[in-house]
């Protein structure tokens, strides 16, 4: 009967290491799963296309920026500034009145600065490099005998990817209220 009991002991599974292996299995399994979802998460098209339009927002507000902050005192740096922000027709434009325009400022003796509140991508074409930003700033100028105004404007600005980077290719303001765009 000893024979018996210790036949029936011998043979029974012990828990510890069904628990380990079922243990082993589960964390596999969880780290392949995890693993195969950060996979298509980094590899999504989405998170690619997210980055441009961030890249090309943060570039487009930079822009608008540079091109409507001007002092008279240090002209050269600000118009070297607005030509390295832009390209295409609206960079020959800036290059061609470039001189006229630094004569017409040293004149009035102004000190412009803008300040971008808001700003949004309306289009963005990543394969072409091209975007259209809406971006709404608060303009001060201040005038050579020390009055101060300030003007919020909204500016629709096209951008054209050159070299890598996000430059502005044209700039206008936008319609207001029930204005027409036509």
């Amino acid at each position: 009967m000893k024979r018996a009991v210790r036949a029936l002991t011998a043979h029974r599974p012990r828990p510890l290491p069904s628990l380990v292996l079922v243990l082993t299995l589960v964390a596999g399994g969880f780290a392949a799963w995890t693993g195969q979802d950060w996979y298509r998460a980094a590899h999504d098209d989405r998170t690619a296309y997210a980055a441009q339009r961030d890249e090309a927002l943060a570039a487009g507000e930079q822009a608008v920026q540079n091109l409507n902050t001007l002092d008279h005192r240090d002209l050269k740096q600000g118009l070297d500034l607005w030509e390295s922000s832009t390209t295409g027709e609206l960079h020959e434009q800036l290059s061609s009145g470039r001189a006229e325009f630094a004569e017409q400022v040293k004149e009035a003796k102004t000190v412009t600065t803008a300040r971008v509140l808001s700003g949004a991508v309306t289009e963005l074409d990543d394969r072409a490099g091209r975007a259209r930003v809406l971006i709404a700033l608060r303009v001060t100028v201040r005038a050579s005998d020390g009055a101060k105004t300030d003007k919020d404007s909204r500016m629709l600005g096209e951008l054209t990817r050159t070299g890598g980077r996000w430059k502005l290719s044209a700039l206008g303001q936008a319609p207001v209220g029930g204005a027409p765009t036509g």
